[in-house]
C-alpha cells in the first residue's frame, strides 16, 4: 500500500465499519466470543484491567494508563466513543493506531465475517480491532472501558486481572433498567470469580448489588473510601475520586509503584473533554447525563466561583437531556442551543423547549444551526462552557483545532 493510497484506502474500510452501526446495538457474548476466538485472541499472557460504571469510566482508565507510562511501561487503552476521529479509540504509550493500520485491520476482519448471521456490531469489530493491534504492539498490559453496561457488552468476553466499577448513575435506562439496582448489576456483571474488584462509595442500592455480587463470586472487594490529595492534570473534586481509584486498581493489579511515579502520572493525565481549557475562558465537557452534569456544575463553581456560563447546549436523543440541563442551570446565565453533527441529534428548537418547559428562571436564549456559529457569535467577556454531549465536544474541539475536516461522526 503506497502512501497516496493509504488515506481513500482507510477511509472507505473506516466507512464500512461506520455502516455497520445500522445493524445497531446488541448485548450479547456469543459473536464476539466467536470473532475472538478464531482470531486467538487476546494475546496470550497479556492482561487487563475491565472499566465499567457510568461516569468517570474514561478519567480512570487514563490515570491507569498515565501512571504505567510514567512507569515506563507501554500500556494499551481502549476506550469510547472518539471525540475527533476513530483511531483515538485504540492507542498505548506511544501513539494511536495509524489510519493504514486500521484499514488493514479492518480489510481481515470484513473477510472472516463475510456471510455471518447475525453478523457482528461496530462495537464487536472495533474491540477484535483494538485486541488484534494490542497483540501486534506487544503491549503487556491493557485498560479496558466498556461500551454500555457491563454483563452483556463486547468487553466482557476478557477475563481481567482486575476488574473496575466507577460511580453508578441513571443512564441508558431503556437497556440497562429503570432501577439503580438494576443498572448496578449490569455493572456488576464485569466482576469474574476470584478477580478483585475495585470501586468507591456508591448510593446505598448500587453498593449493595456490587458488594453481593463479589462476595457470591468470590472477589475480594476493594472500596475506595476517600479522595486522592495532590496535583491532578485533570480538574474537579471527582478526578480525585477516579484517582483514588485508579491507584487501588493498580495495586489490586500487583504493581507496587513509588510515590513519585504515581504523582508524576496523575498529573501528566491528559483526557480531552473532561473540564478542557480550549483557550481563554472556554470550557469543554462531555457531560451527558445528569449526574456528569451536576459534577461538571460543581467543578465550574470551583473553578469560577461567582461567575455564570454563556453555555452552549448541543444533546443526542435517548438521553435524559431535560435533567441534565436541570443540573447545569446554576451555571448558566445565557445559554445558546445548537445541532449536532449526528444522526441521533435534538433540534436546537427542540433543546429550546425543553429548557423553557423547566420553569426556572429567564435567561438569555439564541439558537444556532451549528457548533461553528455558536462559537462565532461568543461575547469574549463571559467564560464559555460547551456542554450537553461528547458528540459535540468532539466536533468543538476539531473546530477550535483548526481541523473541522478531521471530525467523524459517529452513533456509538
Amino acid at each position: 500500500m503506497t502512501d497516496t493510497d493509504t488515506a481513500p484506502t482507510a477511509q472507505k474500510e473506516i466507512d464500512w465499519l461506520y455502516n455497520t452501526q445500522l445493524f445497531g446495538i446488541k448485548l450479547g457474548l456469543d459473536n464476539v466470543r466467536r470473532l475472538l476466538r478464531e482470531m486467538n485472541l487476546p494475546a496470550e499472557g497479556q492482561k487487563f484491567i475491565h472499566v465499567a460504571g457510568t461516569n468517570g469510566k474514561g478519567s480512570t482508565c487514563a490515570f491507569m494508563h498515565s501512571i504505567l507510562q510514567a512507569a515506563g511501561i507501554n500500556a494499551g487503552l481502549f476506550t469510547s466513543p472518539h471525540l475527533i476521529h476513530f483511531g483515538e479509540r485504540i492507542r498505548d504509550a506511544e501513539r494511536m493506531i495509524t489510519p493504514a493500520e486500521i484499514a488493514v485491520g479492518i480489510t481481515r476482519l470484513r473477510e472472516r465475517v463475510a456471510g455471518w448471521e447475525p453478523h457482528p456490531t461496530f462495537f464487536e469489530l472495533t474491540l477484535a480491532l483494538a485486541l488484534e493491534w494490542f497483540a501486534q504492539r506487544g503491549n503487556p498490559w491493557v485498560m479496558l472501558e466498556t461500551g454500555l453496561g457491563g454483563r452483556l457488552d463486547a468487553t466482557n468476553a476478557i477475563t481481567p486481572a482486575v476488574s473496575v466499577i466507577t460511580p453508578i448513575g441513571w443512564d441508558h435506562m431503556e437497556m440497562l433498567g429503570n432501577t439503580l439496582a438494576k443498572i448496578a448489576a449490569e455493572k456488576a456483571g464485569i466482576i469474574k470469580p476470584g478477580v478483585p474488584v475495585v470501586t468507591m462509595r456508591q448510593e446505598a442500592e448500587a453498593l449493595e448489588v456490587i458488594a453481593r455480587t463479589a462476595e457470591q463470586r468470590g472477589a475480594p472487594l476493594t472500596i475506595v473510601e476517600a479522595p486522592l490529595e495532590g496535583e491532578f492534570g485533570l480538574a474537579g473534586t471527582h478526578q480525585r475520586w477516579n484517582a483514588a481509584m485508579a491507584v487501588a486498581a493498580l495495586g489490586a493489579a500487583g504493581f507496587d509503584l513509588d510515590g513519585s511515579i504515581i504523582q508524576r502520572g496523575l498529573r501528566e493525565v491528559r483526557w480531552p473533554a473532561r473540564f478542557q481549557r480550549g483557550g481563554g475562558n472556554l470550557i469543554i465537557d462531555g457531560a451527558h447525563n445528569p449526574d456528569a452534569a451536576r459534577v461538571l456544575a460543581q467543578t465550574w463553581q470551583e473553578q469560577f466561583p461567582q461567575r455564570k456560563a454563556h453555555v452552549i447546549f448541543g444533546g443526542v436523543a435517548g438521553k435524559d437531556t431535560s435533567a441534565v440541563l436541570r443540573e447545569l442551570e446554576p451555571v448558566v446565565g445565557s445559554i445558546a442551543f445548537t445541532p449536532i453533527d449526528s444522526p441521533r441529534t435534538l433540534s436546537a428548537e427542540r433543546l429550546r423547549k425543553m429548557w423553557e418547559g423547566l420553569g426556572l428562571e429567564s435567561r438569555p436564549v439564541t439558537l444556532h444551526s451549528s457548533i461553528a456559529t455558536a462559537l462565532d457569535a461568543v461575547d469574549d467577556t463571559q467564560p464559555v462552557l460547551i456542554a450537553g454531549s461528547l458528540y459535540l465536544a468532539g466536533e468543538a474541539l476539531a473546530l477550535l483545532e483548526n481541523k473541522p475536516q478531521a471530525f467523524e461522526r459517529s452513533a456509538q
